[in-house]
């Protein structure tokens, strides 16, 4: 099985970092290992970065930046709180424009498609690198129609259970779906709780009913109401169920148990790192636009990120904000879409 490419952070430290630990930081590949010098590098990079110059000619106007997700959703509520926070640095409105449909890929080919002059920009998730080998033709290619500006986040899955399910962890699950598998059904809803389950399925050699819902929220009612078995959501959908004993946490797929339900161990602790994974958050921007509009939109997204309203927002929703370089964020594209590309082709998985 493929390791793991996505990152998995932890909560920024306090002390400037040195030269040497930036250096360590900005050689670390994606991966489990990426975290502590993602986060590190963010640190020195915020520290060192003097106040840029509003590159000649730019914005201007309002920006829109391209959310190809419903309202409402993390995605959303991720551009939102970019949007704001970079609208005072550029002195002009940032928009978000919502244009859901194709699993993120509607809204991705009319960013890819603007003139690239800064004024339109992409709010991109881990959908857009599993699309590269999931669909067979796309209106758009993510690493030539896009410039990589920042990677801002990661948040994990959350598999859960019905509570009538007779297992407790996620040995158990796989032992159950083992030796019934006709009687388990597993729901997901997009495309990286889609291959998640697809890797599930094929790194434990399991087979149950898999049921692909429109949304996460969907996921968590169907298995609140007996309707799947199990299902893959995300922190927000199920906390509250979990607290309240409706539904049974299994397993977190990230590197670091969630700060919001301690209590839920990790895939790594279950016994299964093959299993760890993360949806992420990236800033992008269509890839003819002048280098200078991409520093500037660096460096103010790494200060964004250093806002505590927008960390304890962040937090609150069991995302790590993360921050990278342009070039950083481009090598972590590279490795996500070989990473789910192997899943997609093992698999045999197609567009649901």
């Amino acid at each position: 099985m493929p390791k793991t490419s996505t990152l998995e952070t932890q909560p920024l430290p306090g002390p400037a970092v040195s030269a040497a630990d930036s250096a360590r930081a900005c050689a670390t590949p994606p991966g489990r290992r990426a975290a502590r010098g993602a986060r590190l590098l963010l640190l020195a990079l915020v520290a060192a970065t003097p106040a840029l110059a509003q590159p000649q000619g730019w914005p201007a106007g309002p920006i829109r930046m391209m959310v190809p997700f419903a309202p409402g959703s993390n995605n959303d509520t991720v551009g939102r709180l970019l949007a704001n926070a970079l609208q005072p640095a550029l002195g002009v409105p940032v928009l978000v424009e919502n244009r859901p449909g194709a699993g993120g890929n509607l809204g991705a080919e009319i960013a890819a498609r603007a003139t690239p002059d800064g004024q339109m920009l992409l709010l991109g998730n881990s959908s857009h690198a599993i699309s590269v080998t999931l669909y067979d033709k796309l209106g758009y290619d993510l690493m030539r129609d896009f410039a990589p500006v920042t990677l801002l986040g990661s948040a994990p899955y959350f598999l859960t259970v019905h509570p009538s399910l007779p297992a407790r962890t996620l040995k158990e699950v796989i032992a159950l779906a083992r030796a019934r598998p006709e009687q388990l059904t597993i729901g997901s809803a997009g495309a990286g709780t889609y291959l998640w389950v697809e890797l599930f399925q094929s790194a434990a050699k399991i087979k149950a009913t898999h049921v692909v819902y429109k949304g996460t929220p969907q996921v968590a009612a169907a298995v609140l109401s007996g309707e799947v078995s199990m299902g893959v959501v995300t922190t927000l959908n199920a906390i509250a169920q979990v607290k309240t004993g409706k539904l049974r946490g299994i397993a977190m797929t990230s590197e670091r148990r969630s700060p919001l339900l301690a209590e839920v161990p990790t895939v790594i602790e279950s016994g299964w790192p093959v299993l760890e994974a993360s949806t992420w958050y990236g800033l992008l921007a269509p890839s003819a636009v002048p280098r200078e509009v991409i520093t500037r939109l660096n460096a103010e997204s790494m200060r964004a990120l250093r806002l505590p309203e927008l960390r304890d927002r962040l937090d609150n929703m069991d995302i790590r904000a993360v921050g990278s370089t342009p070039e950083q964020f481009a090598s972590f594209l590279r490795a996500d879409i070989q990473r789910w590309g192997r899943v997609v082709k093992e698999s045999g998985a197609r567009p649901q």
